[in-house]
């Protein structure tokens, strides 16, 4: 395992695992592996890190081994100059992440940019994978959605990209926005603002808004392959306060695998394992009560 040391405003209070490093294809990807039992692999999306399910892992290492990585470019983790930041690439890290670590009888947790980049990796090593938790999430093109193609077009635009890269556009607007039942505290948000302290280290956030359109092919491939899930235990916590996906989008899933619960938790935002994290808990634990034997 390679050695590496996280940065010094990491609160150990706010963020209390041990972080963990590895090499894959020039990358150096962190990652917290938390707790004892089933395994949890636990993806985030944008602008987030692993330090979004900090709050979650807390509640459910107790029962569940709670393994979270940083998508290259993301969080604590470092992009190597080759690596293009795009969706397909942060799938192809995860799918190399599982075989490195050699993990087996895997419940994928997929947040966000995380479904489609999950759900791409499991597809790659569905041998390995025995159940999904998805939250507020897609796994198909968004193009023809007006909300979709309007928001990637302007945050994934020439402008956009470049109030993120200067500003910290998608940390300082979206985290907010995203909360609903509770305000971030300061110290919550100097932790998403200082994993993307620069321009260079904003380029993974600023990237992801115009791949919603712009990776249609990568997004219709997973569409495309998700028979492969259908019957594979699944739950779905959805916050019905999500400015970004709704009612569609969840009702889209439940079309779309035949074996899946359905969870919803009122007034909460997107980022609802963070706003919500009681409830996320909770529903993962009860859920599990009943697919435990899979």
């Amino acid at each position: 395992m390679t050695s590496y040391l996280r940065p010094d405003w990491v609160d150990a209070d706010l963020y209390p695992f041990d972080s963990r490093f590895i090499e894959i294809d020039g990358n150096v990807v962190h990652y917290i592996d938390e707790g004892t039992g089933p395994t949890l692999l636990m993806l985030h999306g944008n602008p987030t890190w692993s330090f979004v399910y900090r709050d979650v892992i807390a509640r459910l290492s107790d029962r569940f081994r709670c393994i979270a990585l940083d998508y290259p470019g993301f969080g604590l983790s470092t992009a190597s100059r080759r690596y293009r930041l795009q969706p397909d690439d942060h799938a192809a890290t995860v799918a190399a992440f599982v075989d490195r670590l050699d993990l087996a009888d895997v419940t994928l947790v997929a947040h966000d940019w995380g479904g489609p980049i999950g759900l791409c990796a499991a597809q790659f090593r569905s041998e390995r994978f025995l159940g999904l938790v998805l939250l507020n999430t897609w796994a198909w093109p968004l193009n023809g959605d007006i909300r979709a193609e309007l928001a990637s077009r302007a945050a994934g635009g020439l402008v956009g990209r470049e109030l993120t890269r200067r500003f910290n556009l998608f940390v300082n607007a979206l985290i907010p926005a995203g909360h609903r039942r509770r305000k971030p505290t300061a110290s919550e948000m100097d932790h998403y603002r200082n994993a993307l302290p620069t321009r260079e280290r904003r380029n993974g956030c600023a990237t992801l808004p115009g791949a919603i359109i712009g990776s249609r092919d990568f997004l219709a491939d997973v569409e495309d392959h998700l028979d492969r899930f259908d019957g594979l235990p699944t739950l779905l916590i959805w916050a019905d306060g999500d400015v970004a996906l709704g009612d569609k989008e969840r009702r889209r899933w439940e079309a779309t695998l035949s074996d899946l619960t359905t969870v919803t938790i009122r007034d909460a935002g997107h980022f609802v394992q963070s706003d919500a994290p009681d409830d996320v808990a909770e529903a993962i634990t009860r859920w599990w009560e009943t697919v435990g034997d899979i």
